[in-house]
């Protein structure tokens, strides 16, 4: 849905950021083990599919983005290295791209963009996690322990 938008018009991206950070604070609660814990198990696998091909989504448009990067850091590092003033050397010329202001907004734009990625990884950490502590409370209830409350 979004990697699409954001690949016809890079001003989507703003808006991509925000709808995940939304998606982020009510995700968050999926990872909370309350009430039955059959209930718990059944919602988990399409729970996990849910933020696991959002994250996808992240992940796409991130490498989207730094590909797009290197293109910009080629044309600024062909511009200082062929019409810079004094003769540069490809070291020179390199440094220069990657200190020129566009490069520095892009890197700026992905590294937002990765930092929401970043907390999707943690949604999926802990949608491990809560599987396998349902795993253990259902081993326990199967060993007799009947009384456990979530």
């Amino acid at each position: 849905m979004w990697y699409q938008k954001i690949v016809r018009d890079l001003s989507n991206l703003p808006d991509f950021m925000d709808y995940y950070d939304g998606k982020i604070k009510s995700h968050k609660q999926c990872v909370l083990i309350k009430g039955n814990l059959e209930a718990n198990l059944a919602r988990l696998p399409g729970e996990t599919e849910m933020i696991f091909s959002e994250l996808q989504e992240i992940e796409a448009i991130l490498n989207y983005l730094n590909i797009q990067l290197r293109k910009i850091k080629q044309k600024h590092y062909k511009e200082y290295l062929e019409g810079y003033n004094r003769s540069l050397t490809s070291r020179d010329a390199e440094r220069y791209a990657d200190a020129d202001e566009e490069v520095i907004d892009y890197e700026i734009l992905i590294n937002d963009v990765a930092f929401i990625r970043n907390q999707y990884l943690s949604l999926m950490k802990s949608l491990e996690s809560k599987g396998f502590q349902m795993s253990s409370i259902s081993k326990l209830r199967v060993a007799g322990m009947e009384d456990i409350i979530l």
